[in-house]
């Protein structure tokens, strides 16, 4: 038997969930963006990936896995890595292949508005952003795994006793 079938509903968890889901995630996004500096991405991307695990938690597994199904979290995992990769690739082709990886000097952005600009916009607006909807994608796609687990070995004992 189910969780949500055994517990019901709770009016004051759902509520408090309601109303903190959102500041976790604007939390969380801050974390990530902050600051013009490197770092943040993991943590904001594990903050966002708690509010999802406090939905679930609140509102159950299937209203949870309802409305953020696995091909988004596909989607997120694959445009994250693609956002931080793709940064990356840009600094070498446009250093000609010297193969400075990550390396924001490079880029022709940094001529017009200084290195420490693009530096700053680079980490900061999209490695950052890239690194943490990876974080928080696989973070929930795992989360959301071990829970279904779960539920499919009872499934799968109900049916072998039949």
């Amino acid at each position: 038997m189910s969780a949500e079938k055994k517990y019901g509903r709770d009016v004051v968890i759902e509520t408090i969930a309601r109303l903190m889901i959102p500041f976790i995630q604007l939390y969380g996004l801050y974390v990530m963006m902050g600051t013009e500096g490197a770092g943040g991405g993991f943590q904001g991307g594990t903050v966002i990936a708690a509010s999802f695990v406090l939905y679930v938690t609140a509102f159950g597994i299937t209203r949870g896995r309802k409305n953020f199904p696995e091909s988004w979290n596909v989607a997120f995992k694959c445009l994250g890595l693609y956002l931080y990769a793709g940064i990356g690739l840009l600094c070498i082709i446009f250093s000609l292949g010297v193969a400075e990886y990550l390396n924001y000097a490079a880029v022709p952005l940094s001529n017009i508005i200084g290195h420490a600009d693009t530096r700053a916009l680079m980490i900061a607006d999209v490695v950052e952003i890239g690194i943490g909807m990876t974080v928080m994608a696989a973070f929930v796609s795992l989360f959301f795994d071990l829970a279904w687990k779960e539920e499919s070995v009872e499934e799968e004992g109900g049916n072998a006793e039949e």
